[in-house]
């Protein structure tokens, strides 16, 4: 394996596929990966378009309690890269001998480890702006994107954001939720620039109950408890108070990332997880590997606010005529350049697929796709994503706000907004997941309308309300309003790989509900 040779990891969230991964960044190699729940077809649309030398895997993984055997995946996806030379086994199950037998090309780590001896690893000095990354879009409007992140853009702005943003010291102890499929694994590794230790966590945040997440922060006296948004709205809507419940004295900061954290979460956080804690929603995504918009430990925190741009960053909101704007929504925008920008997209050579996906709204300005609006405290609400905006009547509403008023509401788990067109015009439908044993009947759809109408505006009431008993979401938990869209509509859903319940697209098809 040499300088610019890629490395694909389908792996769990465990220390072997950090050490994996720094061992490719010691030379040069470029890393790649997913979690291991991923499809076969989703597992090749990604590392298929990069094509890895190496591809490492576990033996199976853990979720919910139950061992989940990936041997077939495994031998599929590396029978079908045809650049791969060698196949490492990971042992999780304690079958990755094996499993590793069965399969072509394939060694059990453990015996690929096995001549070697330990020794002090050094690092080839490479340029600042060498691939270190490839990571991927999410893939629900078609095959992913590969994004390559820089070594060097990557280290310096991972390091601002923890030592500066998060207040992350040396000796701290350091957790994210997450997989290796979502940026935020690749987010949490860099702690160990800042002397962090890594807690690492796989598995189901919800088993063998809620707790379990709280659980770990307590033995491991965490000091970073980093998670999304989903996760907080859950452990609210489950009853659970971990103020009471847990010792979480050496948390000092609570980080929300995945999707817009609600007001009444944030309440939440102070009442119901710890009351001195510096709360920090942060935004950003895999496009950039890091945030533009964070937390400032120096600063308040005020409800559904996210404090304040990243350090360095030209971070400002935009109207559609191109001009700032400030208490007012719009594009969230990035004037100047900045470290952690891609180096490129893979296979684009002349740079067509980047510049389309940045920079075609504004010339020469980063255009982020985010739906956003200053507050008078200096700091940013983020309104959801601006392709998933609503536009009934020509007003851009952004999904966000309808949200944070039906999901506060008990008999709602949770809800997905939609634009339908209709009748010439764009139509507002909402979709809710009930609570067991709630029924969405007349005077239930009254006072979801009326909340919205007193807690948003009367543009904001839906012109249908339909319940389903599941909502379709992406591998890292985000809810997936452009596939619903296009369901309702109609049209193909161009990457079902990408969602981590597909099968829930089938709940929107063809609704009577919608077709007057």
């Amino acid at each position: 394996v040499k300088a610019g040779d890629r490395i694909a990891a389908m792996m769990p969230n465990m220390p072997e596929t950090i050490a994996a991964m720094l061992a490719a960044s010691s030379i040069g190699a470029v890393w790649s990966s997913c979690s291991p729940d991923f499809g076969e077809q989703g597992v090749l649309d990604r590392f298929g378009q990069i094509e890895p030398v190496v591809f490492i895997a576990p033996d199976g993984y853990w979720y919910n309690g139950k061992a989940i055997e990936v041997a077939d995946k495994v031998r599929a996806v590396a029978e079908k890269l045809a650049s791969v030379r060698k196949v490492l086994i990971v042992d999780y199950l304690g079958t990755s001998q094996d499993v590793a037998a069965t399969i072509d090309k394939a060694t059990a780590l453990e015996d690929a480890l096995s001549p070697f001896a330990v020794k002090t690893v050094s690092f080839e000095r490479l340029p600042f702006a060498h691939p270190l990354y490839i990571l991927f879009s999410s893939g629900t409007t078609g095959i992913p994107k590969c994004i390559v992140h820089s070594a060097g853009g990557t280290l310096i702005q991972h390091v601002k954001e923890h030592r500066l943003h998060a207040g992350l010291l040396d000796g701290d102890r350091l957790f994210y939720f997450t997989t290796c499929g979502w940026m935020m694994w690749n987010w949490l590794v860099s702690g160990l620039a800042s002397g962090a230790t890594l807690l690492l966590y796989d598995g189901s945040p919800f088993y063998p109950d809620g707790n379990v997440l709280f659980d770990f922060a307590d033995a491991e006296k965490m000091t970073y408890f980093g998670t999304s948004a989903k996760f907080i709205d859950s452990v609210r809507k489950a009853g659970l108070r971990p103020i009471a419940s847990h010792d979480l004295s050496s948390v000092r900061t609570i980080s929300s990332t995945g999707s817009p954290l609600s007001p009444e979460d944030f309440r939440f956080v102070y009442d119901g997880i710890k009351k001195d804690v510096h709360l920090a929603s942060i935004s950003g995504g895999t496009d950039i590997v890091s945030c533009f918009v964070l937390g400032v430990p120096t600063e308040p925190v005020w409800t559904g606010e996210i404090q304040g741009a990243g350090l360095g960053l030209a971070v400002d909101v935009w109207n559609d005529d191109g001009k700032p704007v400030r208490q007012e929504k719009g594009e969230l925008v990035c004037t100047k350049a900045f470290p952690s920008m891609p180096v490129g997209f893979w296979n684009d050579p002349e740079g067509k697929k980047y510049h389309a996906a940045y920079f075609e709204r504004f010339d020469n300005v980063w255009c982020h796709g985010d739906f956003a609006e200053w507050t008078a405290h200096g700091g940013m609400i983020i309104h959801g994503r601006s392709d998933a905006t609503l536009n009934p009547g020509g007003v851009r509403i952004g999904t966000a706000e309808i949200y944070n008023q039906v999901e506060q509401m008990p008999e709602i788990l949770e809800a997905l907004c939609i634009g339908q067109d209709f009748d010439n015009d764009v139509r507002v439908v909402l979709f809710v997941r009930l609570a067991t044993g709630i029924v969405l009947d007349e005077d239930l759809e009254k006072r979801i309308r009326a909340r919205i109408r007193t807690g948003a505006s009367p543009r904001h009431v839906p012109a249908r309300i339909v319940a389903v008993t599941d909502i379709p979401r992406t591998k890292s938990g985000k809810i997936t309003e452009l596939a619903v869209r296009d369901v309702v509509h109609g049209r193909a859903v161009k990457n079902k790989e990408a969602l981590a319940n597909p099968e829930a697209l089938e709940l929107f098809r063809d609704l009577p509900q919608l077709a007057s």
